[in-house]
């Protein structure tokens, strides 16, 4: 693969130091080598911002970016406004790329004249099986954006590739808050995009062991946070077809079971009955509207029905095997 078009790749790292070597490796070394590396630190009170700086002066690829904790989204958005690349990609700063990443991506976007790419796979810290098949596919930008939404997708920034031009073009920013936002994101992104180039090859590496992470710290606003930019995602749809406005319908309705997890996850029921409560009640009123309209396979509607039924049984099942997932991935 020719190398003359530039990847631009931010990184926003907050409390990453023992993660960073595994993920700056990962990245200096992939095998498209035009790429432009900016890290921003956000403010981590441990030596992120050290490390950071070492590799810069180890690689003139890389830029580094420190500033007063704000948040991952405002990180993200001071990274892009420096980005000088062709394309673009969002990278977690707890997790690490396979060595053909880039060559990846820019693969999915080429072979199929698309302004976004994406693959629908991605390797997590408990499954390390690399799918069998892969083959390259163009979708429509209504397909893509509703298979994020759904989300048969990662709803994550992290597996996707943009064109940097369709990006400025449509001001398409991290401008939603915390949870959410990059559901947000990159649902707009493939209504944007003239059409998605899709393969189903892992080459990004999801950690679900980062004990500081909101997926082991359970936090209420992710919930609501959530449910919030799903709403605004409805309201502002770029693409308002039946396809999209019955998956954000879906969407809505799974994040109120979303929600009540995070309430039993909590311990704040009680703080909170007024919330419980609204959950259970949209939990009944919006099922059957919601789940018969969505596009959705037929595991996924039995897995519905069984959330439908018992809500609250549901929740406490899906925490207890949470928590035993987290003490067996002590992957590094």
């Amino acid at each position: 693969m020719e190398e003359n078009e530039k990847v631009s790749m931010v990184v926003a790292i907050y409390k990453s130091e023992k993660f960073l070597d595994k993920l700056i490796t990962s990245i200096i070394n992939q095998t498209y080598k035009n790429i432009e590396i900016i890290l921003v630190d956000d403010g981590s009170p441990d030596d992120s911002g050290k490390i950071c700086d070492e590799y810069a002066k180890k690689d003139v690829r890389i830029k580094v970016i420190h500033e007063e904790n704000s948040g991952a989204c405002a990180a993200r958005n001071n990274g892009m406004k420096i980005a000088t690349g062709d394309w673009l990609v969002i990278i977690d700063g707890d997790d690490w790329l396979e060595l053909d990443y880039v060559e990846y991506m820019l693969r999915l976007v080429h072979e199929t004249n698309s302004e976004m790419g994406m693959s629908t796979e991605i390797f997590t810290t408990r499954d390390r099986n690399q799918t069998k098949e892969d083959k390259i596919e163009c979708w429509t930008s209504e397909y893509a954006a509703a298979q994020i939404i759904l989300p048969y997708i990662a709803i994550g920034p992290w597996n996707k590739i943009y064109k940097t031009e369709m990006l400025r073009k449509n001001n398409l920013t991290f401008s939603r808050p915390w949870s959410g936002e990059g559901l947000y994101f990159s649902s707009f992104a493939a209504q944007y995009a003239n059409h998605v180039g899709v393969g189903h090859r892992k080459v990004y590496n999801y950690r679900l062991n980062n004990t500081n992470s909101g997926l082991t710290h359970y936090n209420l606003k992710m919930g609501t946070n959530a449910a919030e930019n799903i709403r605004y995602i409805k309201e502002n749809l770029v693409i308002k077809t039946p396809l999209l406005i019955n998956a954000c319908n879906w969407h809505i309705w799974k994040n109120y079971n979303f929600i009540l997890f995070l309430i039993i996850a909590t311990d704040s029921k009680k703080e909170n009955i007024g919330l419980y409560k609204d959950c259970l009640k949209n939990n009944r009123s919006l099922f059957i509207s919601a789940n018969l309209k969505a596009d959705l396979k037929l595991k996924t509607k039995i897995k519905n029905l069984i959330i439908g039924l018992f809500p609250v049984w549901y929740a406490k099942r899906s925490l207890k095997n949470q928590r035993k997932a987290l003490k067996k991935d002590l992957m590094e």
